[in-house]
């Protein structure tokens, strides 16, 4: 697709508002496939983020079929191992720290409405450790997503090319809303990274920064209901004369 008609597409202002508005993380989706032409056209679309001296810093390995379904398997079993034998956690370090070491306010309070806003949603208590593995299981599930994508990057490049990415998976994910799909970017595949490269043959010198889930939104799954609070303008801006 050509520069021109990705900007004839997104002409009216309006429908890229529309995109970034109803964006969420959706953690059901349908079975219903996406073809390769579709995820080649969104990051395609995707990859005119912008990045420091033109890097380009991403590299992306989509997820289908049988290697979207060994790679489930296997990390599904690692997770169910660790929580057998907690002290196998130290076997998936993450190659980058996504969260503070120590939390704080308002930061924490976010993240304790975020986590048991949604249990709440799905009737999980705070004594229901089955019910909570299986939740936290599900990001390895993709949610039941037919692509999932690996986001990687060569670790010799600089934090700022972190900040170039991020401009580039939220492209992704707003490409993937203008054509009817929807999206979860996930942290937590970090942590698997020592599973997950020698799965995709990843280069050398390559780590994680994140997964994602691709597809169709199951819209009558109640915790697709779930979206999350935002600040308002006021609260995070200061205004300048």
């Amino acid at each position: 697709m050509s520069i021109s008609q990705v900007a004839t597409r997104i002409e009216d202002p309006a429908s890229v508002d529309a995109a970034i508005a109803s964006r969420f993380s959706t953690r059901a989706f349908l079975p219903k496939p996406v073809s390769r032409e579709t995820i080649a056209d969104i990051l395609r679309v995707a990859s005119r983020a912008p990045s420091g001296v033109n890097t380009q810093p991403w590299k992306v390995h989509v997820l289908q079929g049988a290697s979207r379904d060994s790679l489930v398997a296997k990390a599904c079993a690692a997770l169910d191992a660790m929580r057998a034998d907690p002290s196998l956690a130290a076997q998936h370090a993450e190659a980058y720290d996504y969260y503070p070491s120590q939390w704080f306010s308002p930061y924490i309070d976010r993240r304790r409405e975020n986590g048991w806003s949604l249990y709440g949603l799905l009737g999980i208590g705070k004594a229901d450790k089955d019910k909570m593995h299986a939740q936290h299981q599900r990001n390895f599930r993709f949610f039941d997503a037919p692509v999932g994508l690996i986001f990687t990057i060569d670790k010799r490049l600089g934090r700022g090319s972190l900040l170039d990415y991020g401009m580039f998976i939220q492209s992704v994910m707003l490409a993937a809303r203008a054509r009817g799909l929807h999206t979860c970017p996930q942290a937590a595949w970090n942590g698997f990274a020592d599973i997950i490269l020698p799965h995709i043959g990843a280069d050398e010198g390559d780590m994680v920064v994140c997964g994602m889930s691709l597809g169709y939104a199951d819209e009558a799954a109640v915790v697709n209901t779930f979206h999350t609070p935002r600040e308002t303008v006021d609260q995070f801006t200061r205004w300048f004369d």
